[in-house]
C-alpha cells in the first residue's frame, strides 16, 4: 500500500513540476526532456547552500544593509558538490537540475530582505512607546514565521505573468540571470545559451555573436540597487567585453564556452581558492570575537577615530563585497563617505545643528547626514522609476496605435477580398503576436493560470489576515498596500531587466508616502505597508533573474516555480529562528549591528507623518536631491542605450557603456553616507585590489608576449581577464560566506553558553 501511495505522489508531483503527460505542441521552444527537470537532490543542496547564504545575509544586513542573491555562486557550489558525489550517484547532475538548485538557493537566501528582517522588523523595535500606539513592536518566533508567510508568496506568484512579457516577448537582458545561465552552460559543457537564444528569436540577421559579461549579484537594502559589479574581466578596459565591431570575432570561437568563464581554471584550483578564502574569512571572525579591538583599527589616528568615527574594519567579508560590487560602485560609495563623514558631519557638529555624539542617530551628526542620504536615494529612485514608467506608457501607446492600424487594414482587406483570402489575412495579422510567443516553452512546462491567479488571490488573503492579526491594520488598507505593490513591482522588474538594478528602496518609500495619507499618524502601519511593497518588488525581481536563467537554458518554469516555493517557505522558518537568536544575544541596534536600513525606514515613516527635520538639514538635503535627480536624466540624454536585440556594441556604444558604468550612482553615494566609514573603506580596498590585480596580470602577460603597441592585437587578453574574474568571484564568495557562517556558529555557541 505504501509503495502504491508513494508512486501516486510521485506521479502527481511530476505533473505539478513538469506537466505530466499532456501532449506537446509543435512550434514551441523545446525543453530537454532527456534530463530530469526537478529532483529532490537539487532542492536539498539548494536549501542547504541557501541556508548558509541566509545566515550570511542576515549578519551583513543587520550590520550594513547588504544582501546578496549569489545565484551564480550557488550554481558553482552546487555543481562542485555533485561533481564530488558523482561516483556514488546513479544519474549525472544536469543543467536543468542546476537551474532548480540555484532557484531554490536564491529563494532561501533572500528572505532576510524580502521579509523585512533587516529593515522593517528592527525599525518596529526602534519605535518609541507613543509612536507604537500600543501595537506590538517585537514579535516572537511564531509571530515572525506568520509575518514571513504573509510576505513570501505573492511576489513569487506575481513573477509568473511578468515572465512572458519581459523575458519571452521583450527579451529583456536581466544581466545577472544571463550571467548565471552562461556559468551553468560552462560548467555542464553546453553551448553558450545566449547565442542559441539569439538564433531562436528569429532575428539572426540583426543579432551577432556576443562575448558575454561575467557578473555577480549584490543586492543591498537600502539600497538593493548597487547590484552586480561591472564584470571584473572588463575592469579597466576601454570598451565593453561585448566588444566593438572591429574586434576579433574569432576570439569567441576560440574560447568556446569560455565566453564567460575560462574553463582552464582547474576544479582543484577553484575549490582550493574557495576553501582558503572561506577559512581565512572565518578565522578573522573568530579573531574579532576574542579580540574585538582588531575590528576597529584607528588607521587615521586616534583623534579621527574617537571624534569622527574614521576607522578601518579589516574584515575580509567586506573586501569580498567590494569585489562583488565592483570598483565603480565602491568608488561612489567612497565619495559618499568622504562627503558625508568628512565634510557634512563635521559641519553639522561644529555649527551646533547636531550637538550630540557623532554616531548617535537622534542628536548626533550621523542622524543629521542620514537625511541627506535619504534624499539622494529617494530622488534617484523616483526619477529612475519615472523613466521606466514613461517608457512603459510609450510602449503601450505605440502598441495600441499598431493594433488599431492593423484592424483598419484588416477591415479594408475584408471588403476587397474573398472569404478564403480573408481567412488567410486574418491569420497573417496575428503573426507578430504568434512570433512573439514562438520562443515560449511548451504549455506542459508552464505554470497554469489557475495556479498563478488563484495563488495570487490566496496569498493576498493570507497577507491581509496575518497583518490584521499581528498589527490590527484594517483589511482594506492591507489590500491597498498589496494593490500598490503589484504595479510598483512591474516597474522594478522592468528596471531590473534593463539595468540589473532593482530600485526597491524607492519603491518602499513611494508606498510610505501613499500610506501617510491612507493611515495618517500610524507609524506601524506605514512601516508594514512599505514592507509589503518592498517584498513584492524584491521577490518578483530576484525570481525573474532565475526565470531568465531557466529560459536561456530551456529549463521547465514549473520546476523552477516549485523550487522557488519550497525555498521561500523553508526560509521563513530559518530566517525567523536566526533573527530571534540575533536579537536574543546581541543588542540591536548597537555599534556592532547599527541596522542602518531600519533607521532609514523609520526616519521616512516619521517624516511623512509630520515629524520635523533636524535644524538646517532641509536645504542641504534638497540640493543633493536635485543633483542626483538630474544625473539619471543626464545619463538618459547623453548616453545612448543598448538597442533592443543588440548583443554586440559598436565603438561609440561601447564607450558609452563604459562611461555608464562609471556614471555617478546616487544609491552607492547614499550608502557611503548612511554607513560608517569602516564598512566602506574595506569594500573600496577589496574592489581596488581586484582591479589592480587584473591590470597587473595583463601588463605582465603583455610584456611576456612582447606586445608594445597600444593598438596591437592581444587575443590572449580576454581569456586572461575572464580567468581572473572567475578566481576573483570565487575568492569574494569565500570571503563573504566564511565570516557569515563562522559568525553564526559563534552566535550558536553564545546561545548555548547562556
Amino acid at each position: 500500500m505504501a509503495r502504491w501511495t508513494n508512486a501516486a505522489v510521485a506521479v502527481l508531483w511530476r505533473r505539478a513540476c513538469v506537466g505530466g503527460d499532456v501532449p506537446a505542441r509543435a512550434g514551441r521552444r523545446a525543453v530537454d526532456e532527456t534530463q530530469p527537470q526537478f529532483t529532490w537532490r537539487a532542492v536539498a543542496v539548494g536549501l542547504a547552500f541557501g541556508t548558509v547564504l541566509c545566515f550570511s545575509n542576515l549578519w551583513f544586513g543587520l550590520q550594513s544593509g547588504w544582501i546578496s542573491m549569489m545565484s551564480l555562486q550557488a550554481s558553482l557550489v552546487g555543481f562542485a558538490v555533485f561533481r564530488a558525489l558523482a561516483p556514488v550517484l546513479g544519474e549525472p547532475f544536469g543543467p536543468a537540475e542546476n537551474v532548480v538548485l540555484q532557484s531554490t538557493a536564491v529563494a532561501t537566501a533572500t528572505m532576510p530582505l524580502a521579509g523585512g528582517f533587516v529593515g522593517i522588523l528592527p525599525a518596529l523595535k526602534m519605535l518609541d512607546a507613543d509612536e507604537a500606539a500600543g501595537m506590538p513592536t517585537e514579535l516572537g518566533y511564531g509571530q515572525l514565521c506568520a509575518w514571513g508567510m504573509a510576505l513570501t508568496f505573492f511576489g513569487v506568484f506575481f513573477a509568473v505573468p511578468l515572465r512572458r512579457q519581459t523575458i519571452v516577448r521583450e527579451k529583456l537582458r536581466f544581466p545577472s540571470g544571463t550571467a548565471t545561465a552562461q556559468m551553468i552552460s560552462v560548467l555542464h559543457k553546453r553551448p553558450d545559451p545566449t547565442l542559441d537564444d539569439a538564433d531562436a528569436s528569429g532575428s539572426s540577421s540583426t543579432v551577432r555573436r556576443r562575448r558575454p559579461q561575467p557578473s555577480a549579484q549584490a543586492a543591498s537594502e537600502p539600497p538593493a540597487e548597487p547590484g552586480p559589479p561591472a564584470a571584473l574581466a572588463k575592469a579597466g578596459s576601454d570598451g565593453d567585453d561585448d566588444d566593438d565591431d572591429g574586434g576579433n570575432s574569432n576570439n569567441d570561437a576560440d574560447t568556446g564556452n569560455g565566453a564567460v568563464y575560462d574553463s582552464d581554471v582547474r576544479w582543484a584550483t577553484k575549490l582550493a581558492v574557495l576553501g582558503a578564502s572561506f577559512l581565512a574569512s572565518g578565522a578573522y571572525a573568530v579573531l574579532a570575537y576574542f579580540v574585538p579591538a582588531v575590528a576597529t583599527l584607528p588607521v587615521f589616528g586616534t583623534w579621527l577615530s574617537r571624534e569622527w568615527a574614521w576607522n578601518l574594519m579589516p574584515s575580509l567579508s567586506y573586501a569580498g563585497q567590494g569585489i562583488i560590487m565592483g570598483l565603480p560602485t565602491c568608488a561612489w560609495m567612497l565619495a559618499g563617505s568622504v562627503v558625508g563623514w568628512g565634510v557634512l558631519s563635521p559641519v553639522a557638529k561644529l555649527e551646533g545643528w547636531a550637538p550630540g555624539p557623532v554616531t548617535d542617530w537622534k542628536t548626533g551628526s550621523r542622524g543629521w547626514i542620514l537625511w541627506v542620504s535619504l534624499a539622494v536615494m529617494i530622488a534617484e529612485s523616483l526619477v529612475s522609476l519615472g523613466v521606466v514608467a514613461a517608457k512603459e506608457l510609450r510602449t503601450a501607446y505605440a502598441r495600441l496605435n499598431r493594433n488599431r492600424h492593423r484592424r483598419q487594414q484588416r477591415q479594408q482587406r475584408q471588403q476587397q477580398q474573398q472569404s478564403q483570402d480573408q481567412h488567410e489575412d486574418d491569420g497573417s495579422d496575428s503573426d507578430s503576436d504568434s512570433d512573439s510567443d514562438s520562443d515560449e516553452v511548451d504549455p506542459r512546462f508552464l505554470i497554469p493560470g489557475w495556479i498563478t491567479w488563484g495563488g495570487l488571490a490566496a496569498s493576498t488573503g493570507l497577507c491581509v489576515g496575518i497583518v490584521w492579526a499581528l498589527f490590527r491594520i484594517p483589511p482594506q488598507d492591507t489590500l491597498v498596500a498589496v494593490g500598490l505593490a503589484l504595479p510598483l513591482a512591474v516597474l522594478g522588474v522592468r528596471a531590473l531587466g534593463e539595468t540589473d538594478l532593482n530600485p526597491v528602496s524607492g519603491i518602499g518609500k513611494v508606498s510610505q508616502v501613499v500610506f501617510a495619507g491612507v493611515m495618517p499618524g500610524n507609524l506601524v502601519g506605514n512601516l508594514v505597508a512599505g514592507g509589503i511593497a518592498e517584498a513584492g518588488a524584491q521577490q518578483a525581481g530576484d525570481l525573474m533573474q532565475d526565470l531568465k536563467t531557466g529560459h536561456l537554458l530551456r529549463a521547465s518554469p514549473r520546476a523552477q516555480f516549485a523550487g522557488q516555493m519550497i525555498g521561500s517557505v523553508f526560509s521563513v522558518f530559518v530566517t525567523a529562528g536566526a533573527y530571534r537568536l540575533y536579537t536574543r544575544v546581541y543588542a540591536i541596534p548597537s555599534p556592532q549591528f547599527p541596522v542602518p536600513t531600519a533607521q532609514v525606514w523609520l526616519d521616512m515613516a516619521r517624516l511623512v507623518n509630520g515629524h520635523p527635520l533636524p535644524p538646517r538639514v532641509w536645504p542641504v538635503a534638497a540640493a543633493f536631491a536635485c543633483v542626483f535627480a538630474a544625473l539619471p536624466l543626464a545619463a538618459l540624454l547623453l548616453l545612448p542605450g543598448r538597442k533592443a536585440g543588440a548583443v554586440r556594441l559598436g565603438p561609440l556604444a561601447a564607450r558609452a557603456d563604459a562611461l555608464r558604468r562609471w556614471w555617478p550612482s546616487g544609491i552607492a553615494f547614499a550608502m557611503g553616507i548612511y554607513n560608517t566609514p569602516n564598512f566602506t573603506l574595506m569594500r573600496v580596498l577589496g574592489a581596488f585590489v581586484a582591479f589592480a590585480a587584473a591590470e597587473a596580470a595583463v601588463r605582465i602577460r603583455s610584456r611576456g608576449a612582447g606586445v608594445s603597441a597600444a593598438g596591437a592585437a592581444r587575443p590572449w587578453e580576454a581569456p586572461l581577464r575572464r580567468k581572473i574574474a572567475m578566481l576573483a568571484i570565487i575568492t569574494a564568495s569565500g570571503f563573504v560566506l566564511g565570516e557569515g557562517t563562522f559568525s553564526f556558529f559563534i552566535l550558536l555557541s553564545r546561545v548555548s553558553s547562556t
